[in-house]
């Protein structure tokens, strides 16, 4: 099953499930759940907020991470050949367990937070095969790949971290999360297009018409930068229409570091990507978590 030594096994699975992607997801349900208005500082070590940090991280991102690479695997060998599995460290077989066996951790882990977060989890894993499996492929499709993998990151979690803690499981009470997480959902679309930068040679090859690729690196970067400005700006509009014109401003604010931050990404994209997403990252997260607060401070 794997191809390492058994000390080393541990270690290979968690970089097979790569950490640093569950990052903006658990955010996400955070974020969900201060928006519910039920959730307070002493859920932090509750049940339900341990099992909803265990599945958006290693479980439900991990598996969506895991399949990524399986699909991947041939084009991993151009754009990151150590990888587990086009290094070699982790068998064909040996990958189909893991997916499985994660795949049933994380509806299970959904499903005792609440049914429908259950029905989310196979929903997001049916969107990572959608990304990443032939024949539809998303990720080679322009717009489609990064929209899709945005809504997994931003607006599912979101959901997920509201209905956990929500009493009130209609329309019009989920509907100002629903807003929220779908205009920072446009934002983050223009964050995974800062991420294809890296792989735009292997994607060349493989003809994935990525924005990189299709657009140039010059302009991609900018319809990046666009996307990323405008989901704030009109998330900052909403939050003042919640009647929460401090916590809309602060949203705004917050928008001004990107922005300088995006012309050098602009000028040079290849170069600036990775410091790029590593500062700016932090002051659209922060946002995310401003208007959160809005939504609950706007509840009757």
């Amino acid at each position: 099953m794997f191809r390492s030594q058994p000390l080393a096994k541990a270690a290979l699975v968690i970089r097979f499930l790569k950490p640093v992607t569950w990052i903006p997801v658990m955010w996400s349900f955070l974020c969900g759940a201060v928006a519910s208005g039920a959730f307070g500082f002493e859920d932090l070590l509750g049940r339900k907020f341990i099992l909803g940090m265990l599945l958006t991280g290693p479980l439900a991102s991990g598996t969506c991470q895991m399949l990524n690479d399986y699909f991947d695997r041939d084009l991993d060998g151009i754009n990151e050949p150590d990888r587990p599995i086009p290094g070699g460290l982790i068998s064909l077989g040996g990958a189909t367990a893991l997916i499985a066996v994660w795949s049933l951790l994380s509806v299970a882990a959904g499903w005792l937070i609440h049914p429908l977060i259950g029905l989310y989890v196979i929903v997001g894993i049916v969107n990572a095969h959608l990304y990443s499996a032939n024949p539809i492929k998303l990720k080679k499709r322009l717009w489609a790949g990064n929209v899709i993998v945005a809504v997994s990151y931003l607006i599912i979690p979101w959901m997920a971290g509201e209905i956990a803690y929500s009493g009130t499981l209609t329309l019009p009470a989920l509907a100002p999360s629903l807003i929220v997480a779908g205009l920072f959902t446009l934002s983050s679309t223009g964050t995974m297009t800062i991420n294809d930068f890296k792989s735009i040679d292997g994607d060349t090859l493989a003809g994935i018409r990525t924005l990189p690729v299709v657009f140039g690196e010059r302009g991609a970067a900018l319809i990046a930068a666009v996307l990323i400005d405008f989901g704030q700006v009109l998330a900052a509009l909403y939050v003042l229409r919640l009647g929460q014109p401090v916590l809309a401003a602060l949203t705004a604010v917050l928008i001004l570091p990107q922005l300088l931050l995006q012309f050098p990404l602009v000028r040079t994209p290849r170069e600036m990507d990775v410091r790029y997403n590593a500062i700016a990252q932090n002051f659209l997260v922060a946002g995310m978590l401003v208007s959160a607060l809005a939504i609950r401070a706007a509840r009757p």
